[in-house]
């Protein structure tokens, strides 16, 4: 019942940017905590950035301060990663997810297990 579609994803050069989007379906959006996880070729899965929809709060990775941006329009179930200066350890599979623990949980926003559904992921390869 619920569905997340990630999308934007593509083969950019070093210092090029992506805009990822994951549009969201089948649960009350506003309601959810939504998270942004890298995973790099031969890696687990890590947390990039995330958002609590009805505050709109952040979260980033020390990786990714000052160059990524998340967001979410509400009107459109929809969240996006701006991903800026780009670099080749930015490659490989971005997921969006989303939780309802997260919020009831401090310092849980960039753990997987907290996560309950997840998107299919967009790959995204940055060449130096």
């Amino acid at each position: 019942d619920v569905q997340l579609q990630a999308s934007g994803g593509g083969s950019v050069q070093a210092g090029e940017s992506l805009k990822l989007s994951c549009a969201a379906s089948g649960f009350n959006f506003e309601n959810y905590f939504m998270g942004w996880f890298h995973q790099a070729p031969g890696r687990e899965r890590e947390g990039v950035s995330s958002i609590n929809n009805k505050s709109g709060r952040t979260y980033y990775v020390d990786s990714v301060k000052g160059r990524f941006t998340i967001s979410s329009d509400n009107a459109k179930n929809t969240t996006y990663l701006q991903m800026n200066s780009l670099i080749p350890a930015d490659t490989g599979l971005y997921y969006c997810a989303t939780s309802r623990r997260v919020q009831y949980y401090p310092n849980t926003h960039f753990r997987p297990e907290y996560y309950d559904v997840w998107g299919r992921g967009t790959l995204v390869t940055v060449s130096s």
